[in-house]
């Protein structure tokens, strides 16, 4: 399926927002996590937008957004929201939506398979790993057969790096284990698969530079700037987006927990190049997507 988000129209593409909740009802993440990964953010309110409802909210800003659920129900029990119902929200709203699927890599065979299913039948863009709640390593060869899928199909593997509100504050952080989203674990899936697209998802605290080595050093690799307000991002993520990665920087939320609103209006107060700003905000990802301009 070709996406038709018209990039010389829209001001900005958000390549990282959840899909938090299913229209059946179900949430992604149980009632304790849910409830400490909004105090962490510091979220007002409700949190639970339907896909329609994140539509329109992009739609209203004149922006287009990456949209995907997590399946990590091995680790955690608890079912994702169904990747073919992003998938069917998106097709709804071709000018705002591009999804983004997710598959627990436990799954094994079962997962490879139904990665290509929601590539060729549901026109699926990429594919969100999140390790630390997933519970795996990304270097495990356990993940290498969705990997073959991703590569072969030339979509997108999105990864969680660095420190998660996920289980923040919660004893235990409620089993979460940081260590599975260093980004030098995604380091040998780019070395193992040169000509996969990989996103580094997140300013990668603590490992922020190893991130910016990774990047600096594999083409495929690129860095959203999803989860923080860009009033916090260390200066040396700064200035790589404005030198050596101002093509591989991409402009990201984390949509409902952090808006787009609060993220723009943060990075107007950076000291980001003209050049590249631009770059950033939009067409860096379009370029990654393969959107076509009109």
């Amino acid at each position: 399926m070709t996406a038709a988000i018209d990039v010389d129209r829209i001001a900005a593409l958000d390549v990282h927002t959840h899909a938090e909740v299913s229209a059946r009802g179900h949430a992604s993440l149980d009632a304790g996590l849910h409830a400490a990964s909004s105090a962490y953010f510091k979220v007002q309110g409700e949190r639970k937008p339907t896909l329609q409802e994140t539509a329109a909210y992009y739609r209203e800003r004149n922006m287009a957004a990456v949209v995907f659920t997590v399946d990590a129900e091995s680790a955690t029990g608890t079912r994702p929201v169904p990747n073919e119902e992003v998938a069917e929200a998106a097709a709804a709203n071709p000018d705002v939506l591009i999804p983004f699927a997710s598959i627990d890599p436990f799954r094994g065979r079962a997962g490879v398979r139904q990665a290509r299913r929601l590539v060729e039948e549901h026109g699926v863009r990429g594919f969100k790993f999140h390790p630390s709640i997933q519970g795996f390593f990304p270097d495990d060869r356990l993940a290498y057969g969705l990997y073959e899928v991703i590569e072969e199909t030339g979509t997108i593997a999105l990864f969680h790096t660095g420190q998660t509100g996920i289980g923040a504050g919660v004893p235990g952080g409620g089993g979460i284990r940081l260590k599975y989203s260093h980004p030098m674990c995604v380091d040998d899936v780019a070395a193992d698969f040169p000509q996969l697209k990989i996103i580094l998802a997140h300013p990668s605290f603590p490992w922020q530079d190893e991130a910016l080595a990774v990047a600096t050093h594999k083409p495929g690799v690129h860095i959203d700037l999803s989860g923080w307000s860009p009033k916090y991002f260390p200066p040396q993520l700064v200035k790589y987006a404005n030198s050596l990665l101002k093509d591989k920087v991409l402009f990201g939320s984390d949509f409902p927990v952090l808006t787009p609103d609060r993220w723009l209006a943060d990075f107007a107060e950076l000291p980001i190049k003209d050049e590249v700003r631009p770059a950033i905000l939009k067409e860096n990802a379009a370029r990654l997507l393969g959107l076509t301009r009109s």
